[in-house]
């Protein structure tokens, strides 16, 4: 893919997260905390992230209580890293109304409110198509998304996530393993795992592409934008 992205930032932007406190999403605020392109950077969170910053405005909020926070949401880029597992939500309904639901509500909120670009961290395997539960609804949301009246929407398809989580998840520690031998494999590169500073680091250049419309960023995309 080629870039059409500026870097230089000509003014600072206010970032709104969701998702924060999770692999990509910690990554995320640290480094736009530390990025002097952003002025603001406000977290919504069922949890505090216990971080302090002058540029940093936090709102531990309830999703489904949205009257009482959404007006809150307003910015120049919303990033979107809420996700979690069936395991941890505790049935396929809980995870879709976390992965699918809150991040659609919140975008739907933001386009309202006239924020005019979003990134979406979505999945190597999304299809809206697909049998496999976690795939079609990753590809459900990107279809949601992209009927949203943002000016620019950038989707980050990663793969596999490489990176120390706060959570135990023993399977895709033993997934993370296996896939790193990939890149020695002829035509299996293409699966390996990505770090989350990465993928964080893809999404903030993402956002400096001032493309109108929709650009959806594949695992190799997401090595060389970070790299920018």
């Amino acid at each position: 893919m080629v870039f059409g992205i500026d870097l230089t930032g000509d003014m600072m932007k206010t970032a709104i997260i969701i998702g924060a406190t999770g692999l990509v999403g910690s990554h995320l605020l640290d480094l736009l905390l530390q990025d002097a392109r952003f002025g603001k950077i406000k977290v919504f969170t069922r949890k505090s992230t216990g971080k302090e910053d002058t540029k940093l405005e936090e709102f531990v909020i309830d999703f489904d209580r949205m009257e009482e926070w959404g007006h809150h949401l307003s910015g120049d880029v919303l990033f979107s890293a809420l996700g979690t597992t069936i395991r941890k939500a505790g049935s396929k309904d809980a995870q879709y109304k976390i992965d699918f639901s809150y991040q659609h509500d919140v975008a739907a909120k933001a386009a309202g409110n006239r924020v005019s670009s979003y990134v979406l961290v979505s999945s190597a395997g999304a299809d809206p198509g697909s049998t496999i539960f976690y795939s079609k609804m990753k590809g459900g949301l990107e279809v949601a998304i992209k009927k949203l009246h943002f000016r620019c929407i950038r989707i980050i398809r990663p793969g596999i996530l490489d990176g120390e989580r706060n959570e135990s998840r023993p399977m895709e520690k033993v997934a993370v393993g296996i896939s790193r031998g990939l890149i020695w494999i002829p035509g299996l590169k293409k699966y390996r795992p990505v770090h989350a500073s990465t993928v964080a680091k893809a999404m903030i250049n993402a956002c400096f592409d001032e493309t109108a419309g929709t650009l959806t960023y594949t695992l190799e995309d997401v090595f060389e934008l970070a790299s920018l």
